[in-house]
């Protein structure tokens, strides 16, 4: 398994600003970095990628949807404007060399439709992420579709369902991830839901049930890592964690307070955590 950290603690796009960080990562011990693809230029992506390569730090990437950019809208537009948008992202993604790219892909973030998710949406979302993926395969890297709490979204909530999603999408560059915190919210037990997905699983979040440092508090941290070696999981673990320092993040992650010391104390006792967890 490789470790990660996501990017998002610290900001929205890593800029030469962030060398210093992107440094002690790697010194820390990390494999890699997720990064947030939301803006920027080719150049500034393709100079990224310089970076991470010089430093020997492999990528994942990290995006949203935006409701003007929908994959679910009954809007045709809409949804071809949710294709264009996922490919600019995808090769932003290939320009820095990242292998996945994960988020709640599968619809905005923060709208609901006051129902349960229709056949339609489904529908209509299954057609759009199967354009989609035909780019990610030929750019390299593989979708990873995260499901969110009922109360972040109304379209994915549980790992079974978006396992079903992604077994109607059925391409092989569109895979589902399990986030640790979603999962305290939703699931039931983690060792049959996190098995019951594995034949789609393709990317972990490692997130404590306050967003703060992994191991502090009330995940089921014990069956979600004796489940993962289990499966024989191999792919990338990736600490998320939230602060302060993004005041928009921090108002759609619904963080009104510090929820660690400092964020070194989130990557530096997050990693030795997950370290001591794997042993």
């Amino acid at each position: 398994m490789k470790i990660g950290m996501n990017l998002l603690l610290w900001t929205a796009q890593v800029t030469e600003a962030h060398d210093p960080l992107l440094a002690d990562l790697k010194e820390t011990g990390y494999d890699g970095v997720e990064v947030p693809v939301f803006e920027g230029s080719p150049a500034d992506y393709q100079a990224l990628g310089a970076k991470l390569r010089d430093l020997g730090l492999g990528s994942t990437a990290v995006t949203v949807m935006a409701p003007e950019a929908s994959p679910i809208s009954p809007d045709a537009a809409v949804r071809q404007a949710a294709v264009d948008r996922l490919k600019w992202v995808l090769d932003r993604c290939a320009e820095f060399g990242a292998e996945v790219l994960c988020g709640p892909l599968h619809s905005p973030l923060g709208v609901f439709s006051g129902t349960a998710p229709t056949r339609d949406e489904r529908l209509r979302g299954t057609d759009t992420f199967r354009a989609v993926a035909e780019h990610a395969q030929a750019s390299g890297i593989t979708l990873a579709v995260e499901y969110l709490n009922r109360f972040e979204n109304y379209f994915l909530t549980t790992a079974a369902d978006t396992a079903q999603w992604v077994g109607e999408i059925n391409h092989p560059a569109c895979g589902m991830m399990w986030d640790t915190f979603h999962a305290h919210i939703e699931e039931k037990a983690v060792t049959p839901v996190l098995s019951g997905c594995a034949k789609h699983l393709v990317h972990v979040h490692l997130s404590e049930n306050d967003r703060g440092t992994p191991g502090t508090g009330q995940v089921n941290w014990a069956d979600t890592f004796a489940t993962l070696k289990a499966l024989n999981y191999d792919r990338w673990l990736v600490i998320e964690a939230f602060g302060r320092a993004l005041p928009d993040l921090a108002a759609a992650t619904r963080v009104w307070r510090d929820l660690f010391g400092a964020p070194e104390d989130v990557y530096r006792d997050g990693l030795a955590f997950i370290q001591r967890s794997l042993r």
